[in-house]
């Protein structure tokens, strides 16, 4: 540290936390497959056929996920993004050093037994806390902490993926980093150092190697387009059915039976839909190849596989069920992100209408391709990061020949969801409670700023039985102009200001005759705040009303203190001052 600049230090560190959110994604994965795969290779048919096993592994779990997060975590874990915003929006940064461990080991708990979500959203907020808990072990700036959060979410998206462009177009578009100098270098570095990792540890393979079919024409735009439109309303479908089933799982008190009532619902669904299990990337793949054979693998509908009907049928209500899926998963107690369901559901949407496009007679479109734009689509609707999306598909296919309909695809999407939804599934709640850090720093500023702390306490207040002569006592010992009048059990009245008596504080025949309940300022709702009321609104009534202070009261009607129109626009300034530094 005594021999290089403070910027090489944090590109050094960068460097670092990519190499650990990588390795870390790389075990993430790991694991999780090689558990897959030999838990699926045994086999224990019904007289129906398919697989029993897979009505209790989920179970397994997803109750082996439960005990872990109530008695070791001993906490909420649940998505794990929606923290690293927060903590990004209010917490400087900092994130728990156990969070580097816990979304891991949960996560592979439950997708790796079977749970239909995805590692996507863990593995990022396992690298968000590397790359948050290395910036505050050199004891760096709040700034380069939030930075180095950023890079360790960005390595660990380019390591799962080996796709390092996408990695920093996640924390730019998802976290909502601005893209400066000063935070490009640094993100780019550890993306690469992840992805360098990746493909040492793990050889050459993408994610979906695959060839694009064929040249892209101007006559299938409107195909892309048309598949835009259904990927916004499967998007709009998966957010509200997961906010659904996750809000109805929440209401259930009582751990046991949410899980027991989970985990019944899961291992049914997982049976009669066996894509279902786990994240679902192997039978995807096939469909990228032109396969839809394996959708039927240990299906009790295997006998179906021949008939197109029944293809379209299944792969319809597979984009319904893994919504559902992945809901009552997180609902009952398991650990993952919605990430590669999103992945997944678009991918099934794409296949979908490309097939579905081809049955009807319509001139012949490449179901792959079609599969590659609708991931890239769904992604879009439901994460509100359409050049991450975009990217991440070119970049884990190994080219950019789909770029075209891709952004068609995706733009369409993101103009039919945005009207509905203005966030993406990680920021919703946040943004609802007025805690999410957004791109508009000025917005972002006043929704962040705690005014509570703002509050001025130091007026001397009079009692409604006080009289003129009480006042000018008041007066004697007070440094401000403003006297809030108050009921006996501190309610407000109302305010009397220093010129309002001025003539006649002079005359003492006055002291005893008069009230100060009579001398009172005539005040509006403009000049009353409450102590929730959104800082928006604050900020309207100091620049409507031109006034310079607001008497603060909570919901009750009871008197708190002065918002100063000098210390508030002050400490705003001093906010934005904070997010924009370079």
């Amino acid at each position: 540290m005594r021999h290089v600049s403070d910027r090489v230090f944090l590109l050094l560190l960068s460097v670092l936390a990519g190499l650990l959110s990588g390795l870390a994604a790389v075990l993430l994965k790991t694991l999780v497959h090689q558990t897959n795969r030999w838990l699926l290779s045994f086999n224990i048919p019904t007289f129906l056929g398919g697989n029993q096993l897979i009505l209790i592994y989920p179970a397994i779990g997803i109750v082996l996920t439960i005990l872990y997060v109530r008695y070791v975590v001993k906490g909420e874990i649940g998505h794990g993004l929606p923290s690293v915003l927060l903590s990004l929006s209010r917490g400087g940064g900092k994130l728990p050093a156990k969070n580097m461990y816990t979304s891991l080991v949960a996560s592979t708990l439950t997708v790796a037994f079977g749970g239909s979500v995805g590692l996507e959203a863990p593995i990022a907020s396992t690298g968000s806390a590397i790359g948050s808990n290395v910036g505050r072990l050199f004891r760096m700036r709040e700034h380069d902490v939030k930075l180095l959060l950023g890079c360790g979410a960005a390595g660990a998206i380019a390591g799962i993926f080996k796709a390092p462009i996408a990695g920093v177009l996640f924390v730019i578009e998802i976290f909502m980093f601005d893209m400066t100098a000063t935070s490009i270098l640094p993100l780019m570095l550890s993306a690469i150092s992840a992805s360098t990792v990746a493909y040492f540890l793990m050889g050459n393979d993408l994610q979906f190697a695959f060839t694009v079919v064929g040249q892209v024409e101007i006559s299938q735009i409107p195909y892309y387009a048309v598949l835009g439109v259904f990927c916004a309303l499967v998007s709009l479908y998966f957010l509200r059915v997961t906010d659904w089933i996750e809000e109805w799982f929440s209401r259930r008190k009582n751990v046991v039976v949410r899980a027991l009532i989970g985990c019944i619902a899961l291992g049914v669904m997982i049976f009669l839909f066996p894509p279902l299990f786990g994240e679902g990337y192997s039978f995807l793949t096939e469909l990228l190849n032109g396969s839809d054979e394996m959708l039927f693998e240990h299906s009790i509908f295997a006998s179906l596989s021949d008939k197109s009907w029944a293809v379209l049928t299944f792969l319809f209500l597979l984009i319904l069920m893994k919504a559902v899926a992945t809901a009552t998963t997180i609902g009952c107690g398991g650990v993952g992100g919605t990430f590669g369901p999103s992945l997944i559901i678009g991918g099934v949407s794409g296949y979908f209408v490309c097939m579905l496009s081809n049955q009807m007679g319509l001139p012949e479109q490449s179901t792959a391709n079609f599969a590659l734009v609708g991931m890239a689509a769904v992604m879009t609707g439901v994460m509100h990061a359409p050049f991450m999306a975009i990217f991440l598909i070119a970049e884990i296919t190994g080219g950019y020949a789909l770029m075209v309909p891709l952004l068609v695809a995706s733009s369409v999407t993101y103009l039919c969801v945005s009207p509905f939804e203005k966030h993406s599934i990680y920021a919703r709640k946040l943004a609802k409670q007025g805690n999410l850090l957004t791109h508009d720093k000025d917005s972002s500023a006043w929704h962040l700023m705690d005014l509570h702390k703002l509050i001025e306490t130091n007026f001397v207040v009079v009692r409604e039985g006080d009289t003129l002569g009480d006042l000018v006592e008041a007066i004697k010992y007070s440094r401000r102009n403003v006297f809030p009048v108050l009921t006996d059990d501190d309610k407000f009245l109302g305010v009397i200001h220093l010129d309002d008596v001025r003539q006649i504080m002079f005359r003492p025949d006055l002291y005893e005759n008069t009230k100060v309940i009579d001398l009172m300022h005539d005040i509006s709702e403009g000049d009353i705040v409450r102590i929730n009321e959104p800082p928006d609104e604050v900020v309207n009534k100091f620049k409507v009303g031109n006034r310079y202070n607001l008497i603060v009261i909570d919901d009750d009607g009871y008197y708190l203190g002065f918002l100063s129109r000098a210390n508030t626009f002050s400490a705003y300034r001093r906010f934005v001052s904070a997010l924009s530094e370079e």
